[in-house]
């Protein structure tokens, strides 16, 4: 084959698949191979194998061919990315921080019991079909071992060809597990769910059977350490994927909030921020979730630390700017879907100087983001977090200044 009829991939799009120079997507490809006419590949240095045998069919992965040089660039490039559509010029992007494999201590699973057979995993991509779990490169062990007990608690439980969900959290005292979509009847059924509690260590066992979820198991109360500190941790709460990951997250944070006394939390949760900031500081907490409301009050309470916390919907009822003002830092974590709510009041303010943006999403951010640069902030520094480790999920934080 002339060499004319190779073209180099240059690099990976958002959705995973490599990318030429003229436009051509080539699945599973990595940044320096070489695409044919006939659309088969040669590999370059950057192309791996792959650490999972259940890769590229499982969902929960789809980078996992390609070397960390190339994964890191892939997260920065989302990022400029999304901001070159909105027309603002990147800044300056600090390394990119990698999750290590084997360290998510947060997954979301499916099952489904098809005969004799029980299958619990990750679906496949871009279906509901269920990828049966042999192996896991990015779960936790804690996690991963109970998977096949699982199948075995699920089998009984579940009629053929019933589908249910499987939540499972590290947290301080073990794993805390969520069954969904089952329904556990008889007395039998009771005992089975409490031996298996009790055989694994289990933190906390719930199940929601379409009515929320219900304790079953809890030797002592569930929690999650933030800041040093123990938080009531509800079942099914928001927890940062990784342990390293969220201390990348709360390091790039701090460098922000630098030496500020006063500091809003918006979006705050349990207090991924809120508790570590409130070290020295005094600090606002803003969240939604009741639960987390609840939560965080407690925690800062027993321990006296000096944060006041709101129940308040941001989407609803955001700060305007002259609550904004009484603040020297505002540090923001909203979801996927952004904070566009805040963006004018945020842009409109005038005496606040520093803005730390926590965004999972850099489309969403990069359009917050046009809004504040149009009113006057400047865009100093991003922080890629790859959590997510050979996903397209991508984290970020960012430092604006006036």
């Amino acid at each position: 084959m002339p060499v004319t009829d190779l073209v180099p991939i240059i690099r990976i799009a958002a959705r995973g698949e490599g990318l030429t120079e003229d436009g051509r997507h080539s699945p599973l490809s990595a940044p320096g191979d070489l695409l044919a006419i006939d659309g088969s590949l040669t590999w370059g240095p950057h192309h791996i194998e792959p650490a999972c045998r259940h890769f590229p069919k499982c969902g929960g992965c789809q980078l996992q061919h390609i070397d960390d040089a190339s994964y890191a660039d892939f997260l920065g490039q989302r990022i400029t990315g999304a901001l070159g559509q909105q027309k603002i010029a990147a800044p300056e992007l600090a390394p990119a921080m990698l999750s290590a494999p084997k360290t998510r201590r947060r997954v979301a699973l499916r099952a489904e019991r098809q005969g004799k057979k029980m299958l619990l995993g990750f679906n496949e991509a871009q279906t509901h079909h269920i990828v049966d779990l042999k192996m896991c490169a990015i779960m936790d062990p804690a996690l991963f071992a109970l998977v096949d007990p699982l199948r075995r608690l699920l089998h009984p439980m579940l009629r053929d060809r019933r589908a249910a969900g499987v939540q499972m959290t590290l947290v301080d005292q073990g794993v805390d597990l969520l069954i969904e979509k089952i329904e556990v009847e008889g007395l039998a059924a009771i005992e089975a769910l409490n031996d298996f509690a009790a055989a694994h260590r289990l933190a906390r066992l719930s199940v929601d059977d379409g009515y929320g979820a219900q304790p079953r198991w809890e030797p002592e109360p569930a929690t999650v350490t933030l800041g040093g500190v123990a938080v009531p941790f509800p079942a099914s709460a928001f927890l940062q994927a990784t342990a390293d990951g969220e201390a990348a997250l709360v390091a790039a944070v701090e460098a922000i909030v630098g030496d500020a006394v006063l500091v809003a939390d918006l979006f705050a949760g349990l207090g991924t921020f809120a508790l570590p900031l409130s070290d020295g500081r005094r600090v606002y907490a803003a969240e939604g979730a009741r639960d987390a409301v609840l939560g965080l009050k407690a925690a800062a309470d027993r321990t006296q630390r000096t944060i006041a916390v709101d129940h308040r919907d941001l989407f609803r009822r955001p700060l305007d700017a002259a609550e904004i003002d009484r603040f020297d830092v505002l540090v923001l974590d909203p979801p996927r879907a952004g904070a566009r709510e805040q963006m004018a009041a945020l842009a409109a303010s005038t005496k606040l100087r520093r803005i730390a943006y926590v965004s999972c999403n850099p489309s969403t951010f990069a359009r917050d983001a046009r809004i504040l640069v149009e009113g006057g902030w400047r865009l100093d520094r991003i922080t890629p977090v790859g959590q997510f480790r050979w996903s397209t999920h991508v984290e970020l934080v960012a430092a604006f200044t006036r």
